[in-house]
């Protein structure tokens, strides 16, 4: 275990060679990341190619064996990590954030070690024997975002690794600093070649997702970067999975308790200062209980202490850049100049350093506002009053994206017929967000394609096989 100066130092370019990232917090620089060039990129994704093949060959056990070793590597590391992830990202130390999100980090891969991956007798009638088996692909680029970057990095290049492929990671430009000090810790338990960080910008990049030697894209971002990907990938016909912006809506049914989900609401929109995809976006309240929920979010949000993350108060922090900032004082702006009410927030104070937008309610607005009808992601929640079920179900599915949705109810048989009318890759009830490495996760409509953790999402890093007789 190296010490926080230390493992920020190991990762650190040559002076003069890199680029500075600064505190969304304060302003203040954190360190210094590397622009890695066109020949950095293809000898990364040469020495990939080189070693993957002798990892595919060590077989499920041992590379599940290197995966646990590598989770206890980020254990060992796991407080300078979550001090550099606060100092990049933004995010307190404490509550749903940068602790929680480095123990994810070790839960996914221990977890991702464990799944079960036999191959499946498909037919076997005497006569004819099939059975379905999972090959590698062979090298995998993991095309990260900024919100959870550490983690969402071994979302992708946990269950990779474990199906015998190699992976070049690409960090967000916004937050290289965590992922590479993160794939620095994996490797010193993994086998050299088969996992390395490129930190580059948008022509170098473009060259990960049309090089002829990776064969499958991990992404996660927005709808536009996947739609890029996918005609840069086009030409050599890769595999793709995507998760892409979502607008996740919720539903409180007319008989839920405010004060009981209040709490659950609360982190279901707020998560990560509401810098989730999967987070809730848009708060569908019927009439008998819209007034009682607005009160007891209030109450909620006033008791979240916002503030740079190193301080061990607090559990929101600011946005991460200047131009999330912008979209989300924009929007609130566009539904103040609606007339819709605000409840809570909406009143930045910019004579203050970092980018901090305060916790934002807003109550008594139109469905096609924009700051509904758009993602904000981050942290201004519209809450939008419905008279009848069916008109809350059409307005959930009335976008074009569909990540996540949510029903609240004490009546679960009530709640999951109505979850089975919304269009959107899962639909949690009575929370919201809850993902596990157990259970498969992706998009409807343009949220995106494709399924992550579990089997299902193992097997979606492999080329399936039959072999027949």
């Amino acid at each position: 275990m190296e010490t926080y100066d230390a493992l920020l130092a190991s990762i650190a370019p040559a002076a003069g060679t890199g680029r500075t990232i600064f505190d969304p917090a304060t302003g203040e620089a954190v360190g210094e990341a590397p622009i890695h060039d066109l020949d950095y990129l293809e000898n990364a994704v040469a020495t990939a190619v080189a070693a993957q093949l002798a990892w595919a060959a060590l077989g499920h056990a041992a590379r599940s064996a290197a995966l646990l070793k590598a989770a206890d590597a980020v254990e060992r590391s796991a407080e300078e990590l979550a001090r550099l992830l606060s100092r990049e990202q933004g995010k307190p130390l404490n509550g749903p954030n940068a602790r929680f999100e480095v123990g994810a980090c070790v839960a996914w891969l221990r977890a991702t070690a464990s799944l079960p991956l036999e191959p499946e007798t498909i037919v076997d009638d005497g006569e004819t024997r099939a059975e379905l088996h999972y090959r590698p692909i062979g090298v995998v680029a993991a095309i990260g975002p900024w919100n959870w970057p550490m983690m969402i990095a071994v979302w992708q290049l946990a269950p990779a690794l474990r199906m015998g492929n190699a992976v070049v990671v690409k960090p967000s430009g916004n937050t290289p600093l965590s992922v590479l000090a993160l794939v620095k810790v994996l490797n010193e338990e993994l086998p050299e070649g088969i996992l390395s960080a490129v930190s580059c910008g948008r022509e170098v990049g473009a060259r990960l997702t049309d090089h002829p030697a990776i064969g499958k894209i991990m992404f996660t971002g927005s709808t536009a970067g996947g739609r890029a990907i996918i005609k840069s990938s086009a030409d050599t016909v890769k595999r793709l999975t995507l998760e892409l912006g979502g607008n996740d809506a919720g539903i409180v049914l007319p008989d839920a308790d405010p004060k009981a989900i209040a709490q659950d609401v609360f982190w279901g929109a707020f998560l990560n200062t509401g810098q989730t995809c999967a987070a809730l976006k848009r708060l569908y309240v019927h009439d008998s209980v819209y007034d009682a929920v607005c009160e007891e979010l209030i109450a909620v949000a006033k008791a979240m202490p916002m503030g740079n993350g190193l301080d061990e108060n607090n559990v929101l922090g600011p946005l991460q850049n200047k131009a999330q900032y912008d979209i989300v004082a924009n929007l609130v702006q566009a539904a103040k100049d609606s007339g819709a009410r605000i409840l809570l927030g909406g009143n930045p104070d910019t004579s203050q350093p970092g980018f901090f937008y305060p916790t934002t309610l807003v109550a008594d607005i139109d469905n096609d506002n924009p700051l509904v009808a758009e993602e904000q992601f981050g942290p201004a929640l519209p809450i939008i009053r419905y008279s009848t079920v069916d008109e809350a179900v059409e307005k959930a599915n009335g976008l074009d994206v569909g990540l996540g949705a949510s029903v609240w109810s004490p009546d679960l048989a009530a709640a999951r017929e109505v979850a089975a009318r919304i269009q959107a890759g899962t639909v949690w009830i009575n929370r919201h967000g809850a993902v596990d490495p157990r259970i498969p996760f992706g998009g409807a409509k343009q949220s995106g394609y494709g399924v992550e953790f579990g089997v299902e999402g193992l097997k979606a890093l492999g080329v399936p096989q039959v072999i027949n007789g």
